[in-house]
């Protein structure tokens, strides 16, 4: 059908959009956005948002039928379940309809997951977005020992317990990114060395060991001290043999005893946490430690009211506010959420929700128990995610999900491209090898 005296037709803009579509830049572009969003995310969530609309826009012309398979393996529709949940949680929850269905916009980020295992069943370059974390992350690490020592070159005012040494956001995100850089640089050393690639293997040492002294000693937020001592029992247990890994817990024992005394400001942050809790229940002051006791014993509470389907979509925040109503002070703050994980899809979803939440974690953790370098990156983001939530509701945070979404999402389709583990980037030796 003409649609123009020039003779353009419908059947002629498909030909070029098919054309389009299936050039090299635009399949480049389908890499290049997630290793962008990898770059963008210690530092800006704007630029994050944009990117990933643009990817959205690369990909939808690239699926096909395999699409489908994609959206049937486990990785993706445990993810989808709780996209399932909350958009069903809508119908059941109390209140004007808009804040409900607007509650949805926290699982939203999980139905990226399924097009990411999808692309990177098929890309070769799953490396571009973990090398591009990585590198963002330490230009981010080199900047906040700079602000650390220059405060006024940071670009936000600091707020709360954040210090001068927290260059953007807050000290919690910017503990998990380091983390993660961290303990991801310590397995790729280890490949390193089996290489005898040693200067190489030395110098991730020292960077590694630069993003963990900045968490212990220049911005530390006392979420990270829970996932930092679980991940290292399981790096010890992952990479080494029993007597190797004994060892090397007590080298890292030793370490943790050196930093904690040598470090006044990591002791007044872990110690102060006790204060707190007296402060709170002495005099009822909202501390930190004391305001999430308190949403927690809420949280009980509303959880035992409707403990199978939970209260409805959207219904935490309507809670929360409604019990901070009349109060004064921080008692009267209007939050989003428990601080917990758990205590919030129970509250919304009761405990349909917390069994599709639990399965979804371990879907997750059971599918990278393959050897390799991509597979422990997909552990210690599913690890990280399951103990950080215990104390906030890291899964549906921006930085903290998304870091989610994407780091699952892109190493679980990387694993599962790969036909063995030898064929993975920098490959740390399975255990079984080091244990011969």
């Amino acid at each position: 059908m003409a649609l123009s005296k020039s003779g353009f037709s419908l059947d002629r803009f498909a030909r070029i959009y098919r054309v389009m579509t299936d050039s090299k830049p635009w399949r480049a572009a389908l890499d290049y956005c997630p290793m962008l969003v990898a770059v963008a995310m210690p530092w800006s969530t704007t630029a994050v948002l944009l990117i990933w609309v643009l990817w959205l826009f690369a990909i939808f012309p690239r699926l096909d039928r395999s699409f489908a398979d994609a959206l049937r393996h486990p990785v993706s529709m445990s993810a989808l379940a709780m996209v399932g949940v909350a958009i069903l949680g809508v119908f059941w929850a109390d209140g004007p309809w808009w804040p409900r269905i607007a509650a949805i916009g926290p699982t939203i980020k999980l139905l990226f997951l399924p097009l990411l295992f999808y692309h990177f069943q098929r890309s070769e370059r799953a490396n571009w977005v973990f090398i591009g974390f990585a590198a963002s992350c330490t230009v981010l690490l080199a900047y906040s020992y700079v602000v650390y020592v220059y405060p006024t070159w940071r670009f936000t005012s600091a707020h709360g317990f954040d210090t001068t040494g927290v260059p953007v956001r807050n000290a919690i995100d910017q503990n998990q990114e380091f983390a993660l850089c961290a303990f991801g640089l310590a397995a790729s050393t280890i490949g390193m060395f089996h290489q005898r690639r040693y200067v190489a293997a030395l110098t991730l040492v020292g960077l590694a060991a630069s993003f963990l002294a900045n968490i212990a000693f220049v911005a530390f937020a006392r979420t990270s001290l829970l996932y930092c001592v679980v991940l290292s029992l399981l790096f010890a247990w992952k990479f080494f043999s029993r007597r190797t890994a004994t060892i090397v817990l007590m080298l890292l024992a030793i370490s943790a005893s050196a930093v904690w005394a040598t470090s006044a400001y990591l002791r007044e942050r872990v110690e102060h946490i006790a204060l707190e809790y007296q402060q709170y229940r002495d005099t009822n002051r909202p501390t930190s430690a004391g305001q999430r006791l308190q949403y927690w014993s809420s949280s009980v509470e509303w959880i035992r009211q409707a403990p199978l389907i939970g209260h409805g979509t959207g219904s935490t925040k309507r809670l929360f506010n409604e019990a901070a109503a009349g109060k004064e002070g921080a008692w009267a703050q209007q939050i989003g959420n428990p601080h917990n994980q758990v205590l919030y899809i129970a509250i919304e979803w009761g405990s349909l929700g917390c069994i599709i939440l639990f399965g979804m974690w371990l879907c997750h953790y059971q599918f990278f128990r393959a050897d390799g370098l991509t597979a422990w990156i997909g552990t210690i983001v599913v690890v990280q995610n399951v103990l950080s939530s215990m104390l906030n509701s890291h899964l549906f945070d921006f930085a903290e999900g998304w870091i989610y979404v994407a780091g699952v999402g892109v190493a679980a389709g990387s694993v599962s491209r790969r036909e063995t583990p030898q064929k993975d980037l920098l490959p740390a030796p399975s255990r079984s090898a080091t244990q011969q």
